[in-house]
């Protein structure tokens, strides 16, 4: 059986995180930057979770509850993100983020 260690899944989570930032700075289409948040999401819930596990303290579920809640915020906001990108693709015919232009003051 393997042992995992702490580090093991900081270093996922860093993985995790690095790949969201860099999917919502380079990406151009908006269900991408959608899903580069999602990572980063995930990997705050990878935090979470692994310093629950591996902390020793009197409440280990606190990491699992905040990972619940990251989840269903994550959820609530993909729902309001596609409905906002299908709206605007049924006005402009595109997902491009620069086409986007009503949205500025």
């Amino acid at each position: 059986m393997l042992a995992y260690s702490l580090e093991n899944f900081l270093l996922v989570s860093g993985v995790l995180f690095c790949l969201g930032i860099f999917t919502v700075l380079t990406r151009r289409n908006t269900v991408a930057i959608i899903m580069g948040i999602e990572l980063i999401l995930n990997a705050a819930g990878l935090n979470f979770v692994a310093f629950s596990r591996f902390v020793q303290t009197q409440n280990h579920i606190s990491g699992h509850v905040f990972t619940l809640f990251i989840i269903v915020i994550s959820a609530a906001e993909i729902v309001i993100a596609l409905a906002i990108v299908l709206s605007l693709y049924s006005t402009k015919k595109t997902i491009h983020v620069e086409d986007f232009d009503e949205l500025k003051w």
